[in-house]
């Protein structure tokens, strides 16, 4: 007797080859393969009358065979079958290529349902190789809503329907309900067998809806559960608890005044590290916005509490960058502050993981080299990571078993709408850097399309004329000919633009150079030894340059506007007017509008929504890495008001019963949920 565990290869019409093809798709057992939902529908539940049909539309018709299909070789491996099929209204020519057996399949005066796209050219209307079934056939593809799933070799969508046909029909009334009663019907979602019965096969679109709200919210439900225990878990044990101290002292050392942004944030972690319980805090801040200083404040608090900080960057040169902007703010006020990356020499990093060790450092600035299994922490009191999705989780993890459960400060400059950062990093509290500090720079910007080439380049020598330095990302390394657009590459832009420039110092970085190499070339030209600087997006998150006032980037309409706004915050970082345009010469409606909204506003916040609304979640974070369990019907861009909710009830329900006890197939799917996605849960 099969149960929702049983393997698919047990499945009647399934067996080992076809188990094989199922099993690239994820799909292992019986519970995966009713798990495995469409990714569209087709219409096919209405019939229409042959001569009402318009030119292009995709349609079910009902028709008499009205000749002996006949068939037809036009040359060698090609075949036609012939036949016309008419209704009370019209006729229509349908024809198959290389379909030999409709030829016996069909004969002269045979009722049939054909489902295709039917052209029309004057008073003749024809098909190519539309479905086809008799009328009246059991189960049948026709006359009913279709479900239209992802493929792959070894599989069609006939196969794949029967065979979900199949297991709801073996094992569809086991289907445990997780959603707690009260939740289900305060929230009107209808009971789990009827979900997954009408996301495949549903009796109609509003059956269709209501299996779907159904599952999506039972998703994201069971997500927000996952994470809500890991957070109470979190909350649960105990930190390093650190003394009172007023930040006020570090604050009057400054010769500005912090932000109340910065001010904000800055006390919401403090109050933290004095509870007793370790922190887990996320800084969100738009480029600019100071994230940095609420962390120095935060590693003086740890230094006056008697602990070690240790503060890790994606990069050598943006590891560079911190310890000089740090050393400045932290080494007069007494901190010891010291360096360790890859790039040192063995001598270098020898003496400072003994200094680390001895205790001699109150502040250590490195790269993934802080992590080495070879080094060794005296009293780690905190952890600061910088644009945090550059690191693998492990990586993270292992940094900060370094120490006893030192607390733990996440920076990151991708804005991300309150909604997504909430499941992104559903275990870390999070504050929110919402304005500048005086005197950052707004970016004018500018949508062009390739018209304006040489009042761009005129642009571009005006800026370098008067001292100024220029950024240009390209969506590609090289030149890629199987690509269908023609997209600039950095190399080929580059070397035009020393055609172009022949007067100027022109420099190509990219992420497929050694990391030597493209810290050097990213080194000279935040030295000024280099006027332009052509680059993919490995500059996204990369060296501050004050000097840089002009932000290029090519075939626009390849980036999202997360990813576009990340670039624009390369310029604008000194006391110059800056400038950012963005070249498209794509003219669809939705990328002019996408451009639009980069053109209007700097709200990086207001800019992830719309990112949100567009493409979806992937966009903010380019990999998996970040440990987002894949969803299989939720989308976490449209469906964000369910998203709401869902963590709403899950927050309730864990407050009642934070161990999950009393729902047991819930916490199992929580539980499963973890095995799944281990790596990205640690």
């Amino acid at each position: 007797m099969a149960d929702l565990n049983t393997d698919v290869r047990y499945i009647k019409g399934i067996g080992e080859k076809k188990a094989q093809a199922f099993n690239k798709l994820g799909v292992f057992s019986l519970y995966d393969l009713i798990s495995y939902f469409p990714r569209k529908y087709e219409d096919r539940s209405q019939y229409r009358p042959i001569a009402l049909v318009s030119d292009g539309e995709q349609v079910c018709i009902r028709a008499i065979v009205a000749d002996m299909p006949r068939l037809v070789r036009v040359r060698r491996g090609m075949e036609l079958v012939k036949f016309r099929a008419v209704d009370e209204s019209g006729s229509v020519d349908i024809t198959y290529f290389n379909q030999n057996y409709v030829k016996d399949n069909i004969s002269r005066g045979d009722c049939m349902v054909f489902f295709g796209k039917v052209e029309v050219n004057g008073s003749r209307r024809s098909m190519v190789n539309p479905v086809y079934e008799r009328e009246g056939a059991e189960k049948g593809v026709t006359g009913r809503i279709v479900p239209v799933y992802r493929l792959c070799a070894g599989l069609n969508q006939r196969t794949v329907m029967q065979s979900v046909r199949q297991g709801l029909n073996l094992c569809g009334d086991e289907l445990p309900d997780i959603l707690p009663e009260e939740i289900r019907e305060g929230c009107k979602l209808v009971q789990a067998r009827y979900a997954f019965e009408n996301i495949h096969f549903p009796a109609d679109f509003e059956a269709l809806e209501l299996a779907r709200r159904r599952l999506i919210f039972e998703e994201l439900f069971v997500l927000a559960c996952a994470l809500g225990r890991m957070r109470g878990q979190r909350v649960n044990e105990g930190g390093i608890l650190l003394p009172h101290a007023d930040l006020e002292g570090f604050w009057r050392s400054l010769p500005f005044s912090p932000t109340n942004a910065q001010r904000r944030a800055a006390e919401q972690a403090v109050a933290d590290m004095v509870s007793g319980r370790v922190m887990s805090r996320l800084i969100q801040g738009d480029v600019g916005s100071g994230k940095t200083l609420v962390a120095a404040a935060l590693i003086w608090f740890t230094w006056k509490g008697g602990y070690a900080s240790a503060f890790m960057a994606p990069t050598e040169i943006l590891a560079e960058q911190h310890f000089a902007t740090l050393s400045g703010l932290l080494g007069p006020l007494g901190l010891r502050v010291g360096k360790l990356t890859g790039a040192m020499s063995a001598k270098e990093k020898r003496l400072a993981k003994e200094a680390l060790k001895n205790g001699e450092f109150d502040l250590i600035v490195g790269t993934h080299a802080l992590f080495s299994e070879d080094v060794e922490y005296a009293r780690l009191g905190l952890v600061v990571t910088d644009e945090q999705h550059r690191f693998g989780v492990s990586q993270r993890s292992a940094l900060i078993g370094k120490g006893e459960r030192p607390h733990v400060l996440v920076m990151s400059a991708t804005p991300i709408p309150r909604t997504l950062a909430l499941i992104i990093y559903g275990d870390l509290d999070v504050s929110v850097i919402d304005e500048l500090p005086p005197g950052r720079q707004k970016v004018d910007t500018f949508a062009v399309d390739e018209s304006y080439r040489q009042r761009l380049n005129g642009f571009i020598r005006k800026q370098v004329g008067e001292g100024r330095q220029v950024f240009v990302v390209c969506p590609m390394v090289e030149e890629n000919e199987d690509l269908p657009v023609k997209l600039k590459s950095a190399q080929e832009h580059a070397k035009e633009l020393a055609l172009t420039f022949p007067e100027l110092r022109i420099a190509c970085v990219h992420g497929k150079m050694k990391a030597k190499d493209k810290d050097s070339i990213m080194a000279s030209f935040a030295a000024g030894q280099t006027d332009i600087l052509v680059a993919t997006t490995v500059i996204e998150v990369g060296v501050d340059v004050p000097n840089a006032s002009l932000m290029i980037v090519e075939n626009a309409e390849r980036f999202g506007l997360s990813q576009l706004h990340q670039l624009r915050g390369r310029v604008g970082r000194g006391p110059h007017k800056s400038y950012c345009i963005l070249v498209s010469d794509n003219d669809s409606e939705e990328v002019r509008s996408r451009l639009k909204i980069m053109c209007r506003t700097n709200d990086g916040f207001r800019i992830s929504e719309e990112d949100l609304r567009l493409r979806g979640p992937g966009d903010f974070f380019g990999s998996r890495q970040h440990g987002l369990p894949e969803m299989h019907v939720a989308d976490l861009g449209a469906d964000v008001n369910v998203l709401q909710k869902a963590q709403d009830e899950a927050r309730r329900l864990l407050e009642q019963d934070p161990e999950l006890s009393g729902h047991a197939a819930l916490r199992e799917r929580v539980e499963a949920l973890f095995r799944l996605n281990a790596a990205g849960f640690n």
